[in-house]
């Protein structure tokens, strides 16, 4: 955190077209935190009928001091109101912002609620759960005269999503500079926004076994969304809702190293944000210390690193490649690293037979799906128990001895004893996994020509194959 403010650095005044706002009286840093403050009145959204809740909200307004209860009735209310009680009712529901351990409460607070909107804020509010008091925090450099702000959206969309949301929920128009940018820059900024949007559904619906199932693909959706952010002018909010995000995936991947990075990154947030004596802070500063001791930290250890690993003396540049496993394609004809996991991996890491999302195929379903870049699954063969189908035990490149079943077609006889035997490395392009609690692992091929023996192995040198 920057400073918490040990004066006001602000007053109350009205703003032509919104009512009353605040002013900063003097410059405010970036960090700062320009409010700390409880509610006077609350309710809470799991409470039981509607009559407890006007029950408590009575009793809570006629506890009130006669400064605070004035102050009180004088905020705005958009709704249609016959009594006190809906009157006092209708404040709430137009002021209250969100309370409690997971935000399903509505507080209404005697400064931090005259705060006015904007879709490019310059504060944020939080409910800190450690001091149990809402907080504003300057998430850009504040200069003195000019309006705070916070933003009322769920979640910043394109600027018709935004608009509709500020007219449905609390009856405004907005103008603020987002909202009032020329059509060109607007479309553009909407189009940036929508992508962002695309990226944190598909996230979402990933959940956590594409964390391990498509990792590198959503890293990449990841460091996407963190540019845009920062092409748009950078958004402290929204960095700190994707960097998460991005721990997540290398820490559910054994990546100490990126994690710890990940982790850091979060905390300068969060303190930017939130404020140092916020729990969130608290956790990434433990996950910076100690990574692996996130709850997703060995779901697959395909990334494994240490700390000891992190190469600090890289160019930036360079360095941020390496955080963001930026892949240099190889040009045709130029030999591959058989080190290389992400070209030749293990028979865990290949893809699954039911999964689209993931680091090998452009696709919007499975039926479609085409690979998206070149891999190929390397396996020495220990043992041939058949040929219809292929039926061997082999060693992949993590040293794990498994049974493999190949099948080609309906048959499976397309391979002879002469090609398949004992010592031998077996080579699969686009080879796909199928596993089931019934059977064997076994990879389904349509074209036993993506299978090769020892002599076809320059075809993995980086040559492109075709795909059809």
């Amino acid at each position: 955190m920057g400073v918490t403010a040990s004066q006001p650095i602000y007053t109350v005044e009205d703003i032509p077209g919104k009512g009353k706002g605040l002013i900063a009286t003097k410059d405010i840093a970036k960090g700062t935190r320009i409010i700390s403050e409880k509610p006077i009145v609350s309710i809470s959204h799991s409470a039981g009928d509607i009559e407890q809740l006007h029950l408590s909200m009575h009793q809570q307004v006629n506890s009130l001091r006669e400064a605070e209860k004035r102050e009180f009735l004088s905020m705005t209310n958009i709704y249609p109101h016959e009594n006190s009680t809906e009157d006092w009712f209708g404040i709430v529901r137009t002021n209250a912002l969100p309370m409690g351990p997971n935000l399903d409460a509505g507080g209404v607070f005697l400064h931090a609620c005259r705060i006015n909107h904007a879709c490019d804020s310059n504060a944020t509010n939080f409910w800190n759960e450690n001091i149990n008091q809402l907080t504003i925090h300057a998430i850009r450099d504040i200069r003195r005269g000019e309006e705070i702000t916070i933003s009322y959206l769920s979640s910043l969309r394109n600027r018709r999503a935004r608009q509709d949301e500020l007219r449905q929920n609390f009856k405004f128009t907005c103008s603020c500079r987002l909202c009032s940018l020329p059509p060109d820059q607007s479309r553009d900024n909407d189009a940036k926004l929508d992508r962002i949007h695309e990226i944190d559904r598909i996230i979402e619906q990933g959940g956590i076994e594409a964390l391990v199932s498509a990792p590198r693909r959503m890293l990449g959706y990841v460091e996407e969304q963190i540019q845009l952010w920062r092409d748009m002018s950078p958004n402290e909010v929204g960095l700190g809702r994707a960097y998460p995000d991005a721990f997540q995936i290398a820490i559910a991947n054994g990546d100490v190293a990126r994690a710890r990075i990940f982790a850091e990154k979060v905390v300068a947030l969060y303190l930017t944000t939130l404020g140092d004596d916020s729990p969130d802070v608290s956790q990434y500063k433990a996950l910076f210390r100690d990574p692996a001791s996130h709850e997703y930290y060995g779901m697959s250890m395909r990334w494994k690193t240490s700390m000891e690993e992190i190469p600090l003396e890289l160019h930036p540049q360079v360095f941020e490649d390496w955080l963001w496993m930026r892949r240099e394609e190889s040009p045709e004809g130029r030999l591959t690293d058989l080190r290389d996991l992400a070209t030749f991996p293990s028979f865990s890491d290949l893809p699954d037979q039911s999964h689209c999302e993931s680091d090998y195929f452009d696709c919007s379903d499975v039926a479609t799906r085409r690979p998206a870049r070149h891999w190929c699954f390397l396996a020495e063969i220990q043992d041939v128990l058949g040929f219809s189908p292929l039926h061997v035990v082999v060693k992949d490149v993590n040293g794990v001895v498994l049974p493999l079943l190949v099948y080609t077609g309906p048959t499976g006889d397309q391979f002879s004893a002469s090609k398949i035997r004992r010592g031998y490395t077996l080579a699969i392009l686009y080879a796909v996994r199928h596993t089931t609690i019934f059977r064997k692992p076994w990879i389904h091929l349509k074209k036993p020509k993506m299978v090769k023996r020892p002599a076809d192995l320059s075809l993995i040198t980086g040559q492109v194959a075709e795909l059809k």
